[in-house]
């Protein structure tokens, strides 16, 4: 249930309140916002009395929240695209017949009957993106997995919404195509994280002095990694 709480500062604070048999209050930042886990028999005075005493870190949560939600993608002439860290422009032409997509630097270039064909433009900037990740994906691992003095049996493309990459015993690693979108430190080291999964298949201290052999800076990878996610799932 939604409620509207009017601050001592003049601010409205929009709530999703559940009562649960529980003895204190809980809160919690989601994608929708706000949202109170609250005892069945507290009072709304008194639950909206600590809710006040709260706002400072309840509206700075919130207002992180909001700087990280990232606008949906517009399958449209001018577009912002990223290719391995860096802004690339979608450009969409008319023409008779729909073309090869064509990349230079800076530029992803399509031609078609309809470019207001949102469907149609995001199917062929998909299907490009998965063509250059796996070769670009192949590359890295041939290099690392030689440092590493592993080899794979297997290399496809993963579509997961919550996994940048698995491994499992027969040597098959998946690798989510979005990465190619990051700077390629990051892909360095999901690739890495991947491969060190081969001598070590677990988290555990040995796992990450692995990952750290062939990659050393991997916790500031894996930290831009996680600021990224959001941006790199907008396609």
């Amino acid at each position: 249930m939604t409620h509207v709480l009017t601050l001592s500062s003049g601010e409205q604070l929009r709530y999703q309140l559940a009562h649960r048999q529980r003895r204190s209050v809980g809160l919690k930042i989601s994608a929708s916002g706000l949202v109170v886990h609250a005892p069945k028999r507290i009072s709304l005075h008194e639950l909206e009395t600590i809710l006040e005493k709260k706002s400072d870190w309840i509206l700075k949560k919130l207002a992180a929240l909001m700087a990280k939600q990232v606008p949906a993608m517009r399958w449209q002439h001018g577009e912002s695209l990223l290719y391995l860290g860096s802004n690339m422009r979608l450009v969409i032409e008319q023409d008779a017949q729909s073309k090869v997509v064509h990349h230079e630097p800076g530029i992803l270039q399509l031609a078609l009957p309809d470019p207001q064909d949102t469907k149609l433009v995001a199917r062929k900037v998909v299907v490009w993106y998965k063509k250059q990740a796996l070769q670009d994906f192949s590359r890295r691992l041939e290099i690392f997995s030689s440092k590493l003095g592993v080899s794979i049996a297997s290399l496809a493309l993963s579509n997961a919404s919550s996994r940048w990459g698995s491994c499992n015993s027969r040597k098959q690693i998946r690798l989510n195509w979005r990465l190619l979108q990051a700077p390629p430190h990051i892909i360095n080291y999901v690739v890495c994280h991947e491969l060190a999964h081969l001598k070590e298949m677990n988290h555990s201290a040995k796992f990450w002095a692995t990952v750290a052999s062939i990659c050393p800076e991997y916790k500031v990878a894996e930290k831009e990694l996680k600021s990224l996610s959001a941006t790199l799932h907008r396609i």
